[in-house]
């Protein structure tokens, strides 16, 4: 096996320096993709980039969402070889040192998605809350399953040959609901899924670009859009179980 992280920055110059520092232990090749970034944010991500021989940039020239730099570095990663990629949000909010269960995962399960099932404190906002939990439904719906725990967390494992194999024929959500369609489809595809309890913070440099009312219409049409592709394949779901 050959791991790799991805990880999708805009804007956390502040978070990803010190999370930089903390994953160079780790000794995985980053890709890390620069989506559209202020001059601020590019010059620190540049800066990183020539110290560090482990730290591969990729810059996007303007911003494609969340969903466009992860395809991006999930791409990148296939193109060198590797087998399995771990994407990490950049703003801090996940335990590094969960890594290596991630990692221990996958060499279990090589063909399997390794999700992040977050853990929250008692000071997260319940809004948030309320909000995962409807969307966990309706993956449960699209799928017919409760395989997925959670499928909005952004710390995960790819196997990488069933992501080139999807990525070969759909075209992704490239924004907020691409954390969501990528696991309904490669549960589709056939992946089974691991889930790994892991604590959740708040971003280190507080910097949130999930806007509340765009991206979670955009994601109820998700929802809508896969529901209906569920039905198509409801049968075949429905096999799965037996």
């Amino acid at each position: 096996m050959k791991n790799c992280l991805v990880i999708p920055v805009y804007n956390h110059h502040q978070a990803i320096v010190k999370m930089l520092s903390r994953l160079k232990a780790q000794k995985l090749t980053c890709f890390l993709v620069n989506d559209g970034s202020s001059a601020e944010c590019s010059a620190a991500l540049k800066t990183i980039a020539a110290k560090e021989e482990w730290v591969v940039l990729h810059e996007r020239r303007q911003n494609g969402g969340k969903g466009a730099a992860v395809i991006d570095g999930l791409t990148l990663a296939i193109k060198a070889g590797f087998s399995h990629a771990i994407q990490i949000d950049a703003d801090g909010q996940h335990c590094l040192d969960d890594i290596a269960q991630f990692i221990h995962a996958s060499q279990q399960h090589p063909d399997k998605l390794i999700l992040g099932s977050p853990i929250y404190g008692d000071d997260v906002p319940k809004k948030r809350v309320y909000g995962r939990q409807l969307t966990n439904i309706w993956i449960w719906i699209n799928t017919l399953s409760l395989a997925i725990n959670d499928g909005m967390c952004g710390f995960r494992c790819y196997p990488l040959s069933a992501v080139d194999r999807l990525l070969s024929t759909v075209r992704l959500g490239q924004r907020m609901d691409f954390d969501i369609e990528i696991v309904v489809r490669l549960y589709w595809q056939g992946v089974d899924v691991v889930n790994i309890k892991t604590p959740i913070d708040y971003p280190l440099d507080g910097v949130s670009h999930f806007n509340m009312l765009h991206d979670n219409i955009l994601i109820s049409k998700k929802h809508a859009q896969l529901f209906f592709a569920m039905l198509i394949r409801f049968p075949r779901l429905v096999l799965r179980h037996f």
